[in-house]
């Protein structure tokens, strides 16, 4: 569901997949929560190129989720450039009242900064 999102290219429609209070980490050991996703998240998307995810494992336990996706962006973006952003997420996500799973933590590139 969050590649169909990304890939209408509409931030309000990404922003739609985190719950309230969720956190986001753009890059390694960098976190943002509130209106930091939704920004964080226009730097992917002003790339205007969609994203590919391909899930490697779903661990579910009652209304929580352990995702694990590889993902890439490639091709070129809007200035001409040649662009390839990848990562394997780590993600944790809650199934709503409304039986939609939205993200509680997305951590795209599935890694801490050095300490």
């Amino acid at each position: 569901m969050f590649a169909a999102r990304f890939n209408s290219g509409v931030p309000a429609a990404v922003t739609e997949m985190y719950e309230d209070g969720a956190v986001f980490v753009p890059r390694p050991g960098t976190a943002v929560s509130g209106d930091g996703i939704g920004r964080a998240n226009a730097e992917f998307l002003g790339l205007g190129l969609p994203i590919t995810v391909r899930p490697r494992h779903t661990y579910v336990s009652g209304d929580l989720a352990l995702l694990v996706v590889d993902w890439v962006i490639d091709g070129v973006d809007v200035r001409g450039e040649r662009v390839r952003v990848e990562g394997t997420a780590t993600d944790v996500a809650r199934r709503g009242p409304d039986g939609g799973w939205r993200y509680v933590i997305d951590n795209p590139f599935g890694v801490a900064a050095p300490a």
